[in-house]
């Protein structure tokens, strides 16, 4: 394999985790970084109807495409393409198209379930835990959800209830123990971005990958 360096973030549901890695790839050479979020990785249910789809349970290990993930971790690792699935979150399903992602000598895994799962936590050299208070991460939830993904106030307070607290503390807080940092509010913690994007360099220097 060449030396191709994975970070793992991993925090409850809008803790951060998407604006640490994006702050971590802008502040360092983006074209050295690829950002893998789990969120495109959900397996898709084309055989159940739409009401029944948005009752599934999106935040457990079992919500997401584990082996597809690691696959595409292990061959970016390798220095091998991939094609990315992406994923409809007004409609729950996979979309049709696929995006290309090409190698490079850092790859971020981004998700809540980033180091509950063994077989994900495994692949990852440096592995980061978000850590934000509930209800600073309901608000944000809320607003996200609403604005950008055509959910009602009403289906955002009821599926945080029924299916996103009980299994943050069933999977996300424990997998907590796993880090080898813990950032408390995410990509909003300027001094613990500083921290971060120095590893990371230090990681592109010693990739011996290079980009083609």
């Amino acid at each position: 394999m060449e030396k191709i360096f994975v970070i793992g973030i991993s925090g409850g549901t809008a803790s951060g985790k998407s604006t640490l890695a994006d702050n971590i790839s802008h502040n360092s050479k983006p074209t050295n970084i690829i950002v893998l979020r789990l969120d495109h990785y959900y397996v898709d249910h084309p055989e159940l109807p739409l009401e029944k789809r948005r009752l599934l349970n999106y935040d457990c290990p079992e919500a997401f495409d584990v082996d597809l993930i690691v696959s595409h971790i292990n061959a970016l690792k390798s220095g091998k393409a991939i094609n990315r699935p992406d994923y409809d979150f007004t409609y729950h399903c996979r979309k049709k198209a696929l995006e290309r992602i090409e190698p490079s000598p850092v790859v971020i895994v981004e998700g809540i379930m980033t180091l509950a799962i063994p077989q994900i936590r495994a692949l990852i050299d440096f592995k980061i835990f978000v850590d934000t208070p509930a209800d600073v991460r309901l608000s944000r939830r809320i607003n996200r959800d609403i604005n950008e993904r055509g959910r009602t106030l009403e289906n955002v307070i009821h599926q945080y209830l029924t299916t996103v607290r009980p299994m943050h503390n069933l999977y996300v807080e424990p997998s907590k123990v796993h880090a080898d940092i813990i950032v408390p509010e995410g990509g909003y913690n300027l001094v613990a971005l500083d921290l971060i994007v120095s590893r990371v360099q230090k990681m592109i220097e010693e990739s011996s990958f290079e980009l083609r």
